[in-house]
């Protein structure tokens, strides 16, 4: 590897990308790279003495962009020498690796130099994936409790071993290129050529870190791919893990790893002698006698200090008979095996379905009977507690007719947030499937089970639970890894049910209209979750902030982030304990996590001006308590922007949000208040007082005439009289804007504003 040119500024990373036959795919890869939002890279094209057209494709690249450098191998060497040639012409800080049919997911970069200095320039940082089937469906890995980014920044491997249960992939990691240097890494001929570089480069590893993220997505083609080629250069497999433990023999440091790396070789092995798209029949016999030799040769008892296995019963059978050459108990094991899954699977599955079958069959003899006009059934949050639009309506429900009944379905943990009116509904009992056999209104904020029947006469109400700016519904078809589902058609079949959309605003109603289009009306009435910001009191508002143990004349920050497609794990956006420094005594801060993360931990250390609410139930009682909304993407800034009080956008990773989910538009351009884009310009708006200032009420004002239209106390009554007391006409009448009272905040008068000329530009649209 080249060391960096005198007065040449080094990059950041160097991507190095082989290509051979992925000329449809090429442009597409190289783009990801390139369009990256953190641009301090190189990019290495090797083409690997290709027929098709990706050498001209590589040359049009270098061409039009400098960071590009083409490579033309004399004849075609496989994807490790190909590597290689890239290898030697880089000169960034971290080596990156890219197959020239898969693509860096956007703000890839960004998340890795961010994490690389967050865990002090570790020599291996591992990140997840998603595969991209032939057929454009994205699947994730299934491994992200491996990459949580709970504990250490940076570790050796032996504190995390499980690592080595990642797929052993030399995409999925970036590499500390004079790491990599000293360690002589390098790629061998042959298929299989990442274990080689791999178990190395992980096993030698003085710092280790991971990065929670989906940062490459390795496409799966339908031909011309490994998995999809069958043939004897499978066999290449035997020959990359000799080269693993001849490097392990020749380093008694990394000896503890050996029966590790031996488990992880008699997995891989098992894997592909069952693969029947990789093994011709003609090669079967001698792959399996292959492996048992490499078995044998390889065996290490487990001494002291090893690295603790846990193998089952089976797996450990089934490697000793591959150990062993026994070819035919193997394949007799395999058979009796798969017999015996499917048996426990019918005894399993025999009890639970009697169980289910009695069930359908109680459910459908209810649907046999009169639905009941004076019962209505209600669930919020996938059978979470009393909450959202779903919870406003049925308590004026009770108000305005107490003849009708009430069911809630709820999880048994949920019981006690309910009113004491209303009957608790556990899903999946008799009394759940007679309730939604003969309830003649069901009301939801997402959606029922999915075997729900809807009666002729039933009425179903969908509430929603946020005006939309990501993206929802169909816009989702061309986002898939953040579609929480992939059963479009389901979707759709689900909304036909309904008979009433409601809907905050206009803009909400012109999104759900076309993303889930279908023959309900949309009922244009406001929120009724956020009816009592307008009814409700100063002293009530100053009761609930005693409950929440805010300090007396304290100024409440309700900091409330949305989730991340991109992330599984809990996201730590704020350094809590130097934002609430940098305030001063004066601020307290209210930490809301999304209902996403409820079981994730925090990692938020203790402190007496931080209050965690992420288990309050009402986030409306939430709302009211604090004076300001920080947030990022939530939209619960919709709803907070109806009690006119500040609200500052935390926009740290706008590129990568809008790249993983889409937006309807564009926040930055209209947001309800200051916007800031580090942690510095956060704490930054909040003590020069900006964040209350004319200019955060100006946008305020204009945010709330677009979004907050019909949100003046009245939403739950409109609802109520239309739906399940028939009245046509929305009653009562919208309350005028400039007629609306939203309860105001427990502090004091707003401080004096600073002038504004002194607004750095970025904190203003």
């Amino acid at each position: 590897m080249p060391a960096p040119t005198p007065g040449c500024a080094v990059p950041r990373f160097s991507v190095i990308v082989p290509a051979y036959k992925v000329q449809a795919y090429l442009q597409e890869s190289l783009d990801s790279v390139l369009t990256q939002s953190y641009p301090d890279l190189e990019l290495i094209a090797v083409d690997d003495a290709s027929p098709d057209a990706c050498g001209s494709i590589i040359d049009e690249y270098a061409a039009r962009d400098p960071r590009v450098t083409a490579v033309h191998l004399p004849h075609n060497l496989g994807p490790g020498p190909a590597r290689n040639a890239g290898l030697d012409r880089a000169g960034g800080d971290y080596l990156v690796f890219l197959d020239g049919d898969d693509v860096l997911a956007p703000g890839a970069l960004r998340a890795i130099t961010d994490r690389l200095k967050a865990t002090g320039s570790p020599d291996v940082l591992v990140h997840d994936h998603a595969r991209t089937l032939w057929t454009g469906e994205p699947v994730g890995s299934g491994l992200s409790q491996r990459l949580s980014e709970e504990g250490p920044a940076s570790f050796r491997l032996v504190d995390r071993p499980a690592l080595l249960g990642m797929p052993v992939a030399v995409w999925n990691k970036t590499y500390r290129r004079e790491y990599a240097e000293r360690e002589r890494l390098e790629f061998p001929p042959g298929l299989y050529e990442d274990i080689p570089w791999t178990y190395p480069a992980l096993l030698a590893a003085e710092s280790v870190a991971v990065l929670d993220r989906v940062c490459v997505h390795h496409r799966e083609r339908r031909a011309g791919s490994i998995p999809t080629t069958a043939g004897r250069r499978h066999l290449d497999v035997f020959d990359q893990y000799d080269r693993v433990f001849g490097h392990l023999a020749g380093r008694p440091e990394l000896e503890r790893w050996r029966p590790a790396v031996h488990r992880r070789m008699a997995e891989h092995f098992c894997a592909l002698y069952a693969d029947p798209r990789r093994l011709p029949r003609a090669c079967r016999a001698e792959f399996f006698q292959r492996a048992s030799a490499l078995l044998r040769r390889y065996r290490a008892p487990v001494r002291a200090g090893a690295l603790p296995l846990s193998l089952s019963r089976a797996e450990r059978l089934r490697h000793a008979l591959m150990r062993l050459g026994a070819r035919r108990t193997y394949r007799l094991l395999s058979v009796l095996r798969s017999a015996a899954l499917a048996s426990g699977r019918g005894a399993t599955a025999l009890g639970r379905g009697l169980r289910e079958s009695a069930l359908r069959l109680h459910y459908r003899t209810q649907r046999l009977l009169p639905l009941r006009p004076g019962l209505a059934v209600f669930s919020a949050y996938w059978h979470g507690g009393y909450a959202c639009n779903p919870a406003a309506i049925e308590a004026k429900l009770r108000e305005l007719a107490p003849g009708m009944r009430t069911a809630w379905i709820c999880d048994p943990e949920h019981e006690a947030t309910l009113p004491r009116e209303t009957t608790a509904l556990r899903p999946g009992s008799a009394a759940y499937w007679t309730a939604l056999a003969r309830a003649t209104y069901l009301t939801t904020n997402v959606n029922f089970e999915r075997a729900l029947v809807k009666r002729p006469g039933q009425v179903l109400l969908q509430t929603q639970h946020g005006t939309p700016l990501k993206r929802v519904g169909l816009d989702l078809q061309d986002r898939p890894a953040a579609a929480p589902t992939a059963d479009f058609a389901g979707l759709l079949r689900g909304a036909d049910q309904w008979d009433y959309l409601l809907s905050a605003n206009r803009h909400s109603t012109l999104v759900w209209e076309k993303a889930v289009p279908a023959s309900y009306t949309t009922l244009e009435y406001g929120y009724p979750r956020n009816d009592p910001f307008h009814r409700a009191t100063r002293g009530e508002v100053l009761e609930l902030r005693e409950r929440l143990g805010i300090p007396a004349g304290s100024t409440a920050i309700l900091y409330a982030p949305t989730h991340r497609d991109y992330r599984r794990s809990r996201p730590d956006h704020l350094d809590f304990e130097r934002v609430l420094r940098d305030l001063g005594p004066r601020f307290v801060l209210l930490s809301r996590s999304h209902l996403t993360y409820a079981d994730a931990p925090s990692t938020a250390e203790p402190h007496p001006r931080l209050i965690d609410v992420s288990s309050h139930p009402s986030v409306e009682e939430l709302c009211l308590a604090s004076d300001a909304l920080v947030t990022d993407y939530s939209s619960l800034m919709f709803d907070y922007a109806s009690l006119d009080r500040p609200i500052v956008i935390h926009a740290d990773d706008w590129e990568a949000y809008e790249a993983a989910r889409g937006t309807y538009f564009d926040l930055r351009t209209c947001p309800p208040g200051a916007i800031a884009r580090t942690e510095d310009e956060l704490v930054d708006i909040f003590d020069t007082g900006h964040w209350q200032g004319s200019r955060s009420a100006q946008l305020r004002a204009a945010f709330r005439a677009r979004f907050c239209s019909y949100d003046d106390g009245h939403a739950a009554e409109r609802v109520v009289r239309r739906v399940f007391l028939g009245e046509p006409d929305p009653v009562p009448a919208v309350v005028p804007p400039e007629e609306r009272r939203p309860c105001p905040a427990a502090t004091a008068d707003p401080l004096p504003e600073p002038p504004l000329p002194s607004l750095s530009p970025s904190r203003w649209p």
